[in-house]
C-alpha cells in the first residue's frame, strides 16, 4: 500500500522544532477535508483555533479526489476543479452500462482545494504528530496541548479514541491503491470485474493532464497492488506515482469522552462507493457549527456533543443500506450483474437513485439547507 514516492513527513526539525504552546480554545487534529471544514465554520468567532497535522496542508493526497460538482461550487472551491463528467460508465465482464447522471461529478487538485479551504478559516497551523490523549490533553511529538474543545479528524486510526482500536485486516475497512500516469480521457469509468478484485471495483478518473487509475477491495485482506498495475497496463497507462489508503465502510460514534470525531475517524465514508470527501466536508461543517454555537455562548459543550452525535447517528440507515449492497454485489453471478447494470440505465431510475444518493450529504447543507428527513436537526449556528 505504501509507495516510496509517498510525501516526506513535514514536522519541523532543528532550530525550528520548538515546543507547541500549551493551550487553545479549539484544537483540531487533522488538516484535510474534515478538519479544514471544521475550522472554516469557526472563522470570525475570535476563538483561538489551532490545527495540527503530521503533514503540511495539502501535502499528502490519499484519494482519487473527486466529488459532486455542486459541492465544489457551494464551498467556493471551484478553482481547484480539474475535469467534470455528466456520465458514469460501468464495465462488467458481460455488459457495459452508461449512466447519465442527474448531477455532474468532478475531479479536483488536492493541494489547491486544501489551500482554498484553509483560506476560508482563521486558525494557527502547526506540523506535529499526534500520539494520543489523556483527558483534555493531547500528546504530540512537540509537546502537550490542552483545549476544552477537541476534534479528531486524523483518519481511520481514530487516534484520540479510548482504548485500543481494531487494526486492519480485522477492522471494517476497505483498502485502495491508485496510480497517477500522465494522460487524458473523457469518461468516468468503473470496473466491477472479479478478474481484478473479487469484492470491490477498479476505476479510471481523468483529471486534466493525468489519469487516476486504481483498485479498491472491500476485503482488507486482498492485496490490490498487482491488480492496480494490471488495470493500468490494460488501459495502456504507466503504473507510476502511487498512493493508497485504508477506507472505513462503517459508521462509528461521532463523539467519545468529550471529543468530536469527523471524517474517517467517525467512519464518515460511504460504503459501496467509498466516497468520503463530500461526507468529510459535510460532517466537518456540522461539527464546526456545533462548536461555533458553544464559542458564541448559545449552547454548552455537553449539548454540542449530544447534538453532533445525534446528527451523525441519524445517517445510520443510509450507511447501513449501502453496506448491505456492498456485501451483496460480490455474491451476484456475473451474467446477472451485467443484466442488472443494464436494467438500471433507465433515466427515471437514475434520477431517483442518484438523487437519493446525493441527499445523504446534500450540497445545500453548505448554505444551511435543512430540508428532507433531517429537518429536525437544523444548523446549530442558524
Amino acid at each position: 500500500m505504501i509507495s516510496s514516492t509517498m510525501p516526506r513527513r513535514a514536522t519541523k526539525r532543528g532550530d525550528q522544532r520548538t515546543q507547541l504552546r500549551g493551550d487553545c480554545d479549539v484544537l483540531i487534529c487533522g488538516a484535510s477535508f474534515a478538519g479544514l471544514a471544521v475550522a472554516r465554520e469557526l472563522a470570525g468567532t475570535g476563538a483561538d483555533v489551532l490545527v495540527v497535522d503530521r503533514y503540511e496542508i495539502g501535502e499528502r493526497q490519499t484519494s482519487a479526489c473527486a466529488m459532486p460538482t455542486d459541492w465544489l461550487h457551494a464551498m467556493g472551491l471551484q478553482e481547484s476543479l480539474r475535469q467534470t463528467f455528466g456520465e458514469l460508465v460501468i464495465h462488467s465482464p458481460h455488459a457495459t452500462a452508461r449512466y447519465r447522471l442527474p448531477w455532474t461529478f468532478s475531479t479536483f487538485d488536492y493541494r489547491a482545494l486544501c489551500a482554498l479551504l484553509a483560506e476560508q478559516g482563521s486558525f494557527e497551523f502547526e506540523t506535529a504528530k499526534v500520539d494520543g490523549r489523556t483527558g483534555g490533553a493531547v500528546h504530540t511529538d512537540r509537546g502537550e496541548i490542552r483545549a476544552p474543545l477537541i476534534v479528531d479528524a486524523l483518519g481511520w486510526r481514530r487516534v484520540l479514541g479510548d482504548g485500543e482500536n481494531i487494526q486492519p485486516p480485522d477492522a471494517l475497512l476497505s483498502r485502495g491503491l491508485e496510480v497517477h500516469p500522465r494522460g487524458s480521457g473523457d469518461e468516468l469509468e468503473i470496473w466491477i470485474d472479479r478478474a481484478y478484485v473479487p469484492a470491490g471495483y477498479g476505476w479510471s478518473f481523468p483529471a486534466g493532464e493525468e489519469l487516476r487509475i486504481g483498485v479498491g477491495s472491500f476485503d482488507p485482506r486482498f492485496h490490490v497492488r498487482e491488480p492496480t498495475v494490471r488495470l493500468a497496463t490494460d488501459l495502456a497507462a504507466d503504473a507510476v506515482r502511487y498512493q493508497g489508503n485504508w477506507i472505513p465502510h462503517a459508521l462509528r460514534d461521532a463523539t467519545e469522552d468529550g471529543v468530536f470525531f469527523a471524517g474517517d475517524s467517525a467512519g464518515h465514508c460511504l460504503p459501496l462507493t467509498a466516497e468520503g470527501i463530500r461526507t468529510a466536508l459535510y460532517f466537518g461543517l456540522a461539527c464546526g457549527r456545533e462548536l461555533r454555537a458553544v464559542i458564541e455562548g448559545n449552547q454548552t459543550r455537553a449539548q454540542a456533543l449530544a447534538r453532533y452525535h445525534a446528527f451523525s447517528a441519524d445517517h445510520a440507515t443510509a450507511f447501513a443500506w449501502m453496506l448491505r449492497v456492498q456485501r451483496l454485489i460480490p455474491r451476484v453471478a456475473p451474467r446477472l450483474l451485467g443484466r442488472s447494470l443494464r436494467a438500471m440505465e433507465h433515466q427515471r431510475f437514475l434520477d431517483w437513485s442518484f438523487g437519493h444518493y446525493l441527499n445523504i450529504a446534500h450540497p445545500g447543507f453548505v448554505a444551511g439547507w435543512s430540508g428532507g428527513r433531517r429537518a429536525r436537526i437544523p444548523v446549530a449556528a442558524a
